[in-house]
């Protein structure tokens, strides 16, 4: 947002002797404007009123996205449902070979799979939001609109991912022959819950990359690293109650994960490391979209 000030200036009244009309104009003397352009100082709130102003735009540019994803691909939107089910045998395999304690009440594909669903859509996610002010220079330096649209529509693009995951897995369940729980009804805050999880992350890097290209070499290292701290090929259950606090506080899809596995299949909620990613998510996420708007007068010098 640029502020603007106005500066008026009034022409000196004329002399008693100087012609002039009856109220001591010159003739033909106009009001003068000078307007300076300066950029805002200081943290800046988000301007939500303008961006649901720019609705209908977010709408396109997510649109436009999902459009042009599987362009040009042989499988074109099959690729949602093969990645999460090549990494659900890869894990299953490897929990198997480890011997890692898994619940016996059910088969570990359908423990595996249900945590791959959020982790998939936080991994894309933020990889795709991170990069997402780097990928559209020409968008930032050429138009207005609110700049926080681009790391929005790159984690949401995946929501959609998240969605034929879903389907896929009710299949998974099916063939099982295992009932979901009635909690099951959650699921759709928990998806938003992962979007906003995704965002507290990739809004932040989004800004960072642009000024300091060496982070768009660190993300996919973080990413690596997030995923072996996720439950996704074994349970919180393997850690201590105080251990699960802290990997919950570092790593937001650690409570997250686990609580899409517990609202679908019924297996034990840990409500303390979920409220504490849930916590940390929501605090990350609201010093992320600061930040960013803080940084966001400087990113057409950075170009």
């Amino acid at each position: 947002m640029i502020e603007t000030e106005q500066t008026l200036s009034q022409p000196q009244r004329p002399a008693d002797d100087a012609p002039g009309d009856g109220d001591g104009r010159q003739p033909g003397a106009v009001d003068s404007h000078e307007i300076t352009i300066q950029p805002t100082s200081g943290w800046r709130a988000v301007n939500w009123a303008e961006m649901y102003e720019y609705r209908e735009l977010l709408v396109f540019l997510i649109w436009r996205d999902i459009s042009a994803r599987y362009k040009q691909t042989i499988l074109g939107g099959a690729w949602a449902v093969v990645q999460p089910l090549l990494m659900m045998t890869i894990f299953t395999f490897v929990s198997k070979f480890a011997r890692i304690p898994m619940p016996a009440d059910f088969p570990i594909p359908v423990l595996v799979f249900a945590a791959l669903i959020p982790w998939t859509m936080f991994n894309q996610g933020l990889s795709g939001s991170s990069l997402s002010l780097v990928n559209s220079l020409n968008m930032v330096t050429k138009v207005y609109f609110p700049r926080l649209f681009l790391p929005f529509t790159a984690a949401a693009v995946f929501i959609v991912d998240g969605l034929l995951a879903m389907l896929v897995y009710a299949g998974l369940l099916a063939f099982y022959g295992i009932t979901p729980q009635w909690t099951i009804v959650f699921v759709p805050f928990l998806f938003a819950l992962t979007l906003m999880a995704t965002l507290s992350i990739g809004v932040l890097l989004a800004g960072l990359t642009l000024f300091y290209r060496d982070f768009k070499h660190i993300v996919p290292f973080l990413v690596q690293i997030l995923m072996y701290m996720t439950p996704i090929f074994y349970t919180s259950s393997i850690f201590p109650a105080k251990h699960r606090l802290v990997l919950a506080a570092i790593n937001p899809m650690f409570g997250i994960a686990e609580a899409f596995r517990s609202a679908i299949l019924g297996t034990p909620m840990y409500w303390g490391s979920f409220l504490v990613s849930a916590g940390v998510t929501i605090a990350l996420f609201t010093f992320s979209v600061h930040y960013f708007r803080r940084t966001e007068r400087l990113f057409a010098d950075y170009v």
